[in-house]
């Protein structure tokens, strides 16, 4: 009975089984193995270590490390194994399902080659170089070593294909992130911003992850040409959220409305009766529109532009026009400025021939002369 089990026990493998083993010694092109329940070594060649080109055995294995290997050949005197066999059938079944499941992982980079990364992962792995990263990477020699996460992209074993994407990770992650921004984004909160880029009707500003529109209308309170005007690529800005469109991914974003209006506090800022600069804005039937502070303006009504009587503003002011105005009141509340500019003009004094036709007008209405009147006084005198 003991003879039977015994040659159970040690009955020789055949090409294909797989078996455990321990190395008992490695050389610069082999490994030496025990075989458990094998009465004859196994040799794993250097070539059935890895998937990947190595320069030694010592670089895949270690003496006493413990292996499930792949007969590959039965000799007299030895079994020829391969490690790299077990690794590939076993990373084809994980891969296959990593595949399926869109599942990320990490691996190691073992080496930079032209074109791209490669990796280990019981079968050879290779990261094209426009799968690496987003943006664009010149040079490659600082990922070798670095471990970095993965997703399976193109899985053919007939081939022995396989491709990864770091990228396709990192757009994974921005995706999510964005998709969590969206969902926690409310109308009417304000947010730190960082201004990405300018167009001619607008600047885009990040948000944390996420582009929002900040029309050229919501820039300032006043009225700007061009968005260059008040802000510039890489400024920090707040933001007012407006309105989030999730099903699209558009967000319209105000800086305007986080900056005080121009309004705000004016009963402070101008007082009645202050004497200021401004600009003729705009001229209308009953009057003409200053403005006195970036977005404020006042009106100066027809009555108070000249003291000399005019037809219409434009006898005497243009737009564009720098004047100086007196504030004759301020009403915060309704938004209004009353100025004049006729108050800072001298009274008009009256020539030679204004008081001779006055003088006229006297004499004729009493009847006699000014000077029979001056005449007489001076006989009485006499």
């Amino acid at each position: 009975m003991v003879e039977e089990m015994n040659s159970v026990d040690v009955k020789t493998p055949e090409v294909g089984d797989v078996v455990r083993g321990t190395v008992s010694k490695v050389e610069d092109k082999q490994v030496i193995v025990e075989i458990e329940n094998v009465k004859h070594s196994g040799i794993i060649p250097i070539s059935e270590l890895s998937s990947l080109h190595i320069e030694k055995a010592s670089d895949a294995v270690s003496e006493n490390d413990e292996l499930e290997l792949k007969v590959t050949k039965v000799e007299d005197e030895a079994l020829i194994l391969s490690k790299r066999a077990v690794d590939s059938d076993k990373a084809w079944t994980d891969l296959e399902r990593k595949y399926e499941d869109k599942e990320i992982f990490e691996a190691e980079v073992k080496d930079v080659v032209k074109g791209g990364l490669v990796v280990d992962l019981g079968v050879r792995g290779f990261i094209p170089a426009s799968l690496v990263e987003t943006h664009f990477v010149e040079d490659f020699s600082d990922y070798k070593g670095k471990t970095i996460s993965l997703m399976v992209v193109e899985l053919d074993k007939e081939k022995n294909r396989v491709i990864l994407s770091h990228r396709a990770v990192v757009e994974k992650e921005q995706t999510d992130k964005k998709q969590g921004l969206l969902d926690n984004l409310q109308v009417g909160d304000v947010v730190d911003g960082t201004v990405q880029r300018l167009t001619d009707f607008g600047a885009f500003v990040d948000i944390g992850g996420i582009d929002g529109l900040v029309h050229i209308s919501q820039l300032s309170h006043t009225h700007i040409d061009r968005p260059s005007d008040v802000v510039e690529e890489g400024q920090s800005v707040k933001v007012k959220i407006l309105s989030v469109d999730r099903d699209n991914e558009r967000i319209s974003l105000s800086v305007k409305e986080t900056l005080p209006g121009p309004w705000e506090d004016i009963s402070d800022r101008l007082k009645q009766g202050e004497v200021v600069e401004g600009t003729v804005k705009r001229l209308v039937t009953f009057g003409a529109f200053v403005e006195i502070l970036p977005g404020v303006e006042g009106l100066v009504h027809i009555s108070q532009i000249s003291n000399k009587h005019i037809g219409t503003p434009q006898e005497v002011l243009e737009e564009n026009q720098t004047v100086k105005v007196k504030v004759l009141d301020v009403n915060e509340n309704e938004q209004r400025i009353s100025l004049s500019i006729r108050e800072l003009e001298e009274s008009p004094k009256a020539s030679d021939d204004d008081f001779r036709n006055y003088q006229q007008k006297e004499e004729s209405s009493s009847g006699f002369q000014l000077g029979e009147m001056i005449g007489d006084q001076l006989n009485k005198l006499k």
